[in-house]
């Protein structure tokens, strides 16, 4: 375990992780939001956990996260586009579709900031959201992530191009200097 709240714990990925990660990067349901449009091949997936560990050398970082109350891995959260220099990374979160609505993505987020901000002293941690993703405008902003960005016609849909919103949220113990 890396870190946890009453709920939810966030751990690294393992190795007997591969099976569920390749289910959840796979579904096709959940593409658009993850900006995917080809499948993964399970080697793919089994190569991602072995090199998750590094986030200097790759850029990202997955963690699992575990509901504690029924042991279940129920999601993940990812720090991606990581930029030593400017100190910034972005954040991208699933969580199954039968533990929605409960906490457990609030919860994660908040351990990850803890995590960017304490750990890895990071200045900000960015999102980019597709204007129809009510769910999570809900979650960042609830989170103190305020709108920084608009893409207009960004994201091809079924129906046309909608806009892209770009949140983001400043390290609270750094000065800015304007």
């Amino acid at each position: 375990m890396f870190a946890h709240s009453k709920n939810i714990a966030l751990r690294a990925a393992e190795p007997s992780d591969a099976q569920l990660i390749y289910l959840w990067e796979n579904d096709q349901t959940v593409w658009r939001v993850s900006d995917t449009i080809a499948p993964f091949s399970m080697h793919h997936i089994e190569q991602f956990i072995l090199q998750n560990n590094d986030l200097y050398a790759n850029r990202q970082l997955r963690m699992m996260i575990d509901q504690l109350n029924t042991g279940k891995t129920v999601g993940c959260i990812d720090l991606y586009d990581f930029d030593p220099f400017h100190e910034r990374a972005g954040v991208g979160i699933m969580i199954e579709a039968g533990a929605q609505r409960q906490g457990l993505a609030s919860d994660a987020l908040h351990l990850l900031e803890e995590y960017a901000f304490g750990v890895l002293q990071l200045n900000q941690l960015f999102c980019l959201i597709g204007q129809d993703n009510e769910q999570s405008i809900r979650l960042f902003t609830k989170s103190g992530y305020t709108q920084c960005g608009l893409r207009k016609s960004w994201l091809k849909t079924p129906k046309g191009f909608i806009d892209q919103l770009e949140f983001q949220r400043l390290n609270p113990s750094r000065r800015i200097l304007h």
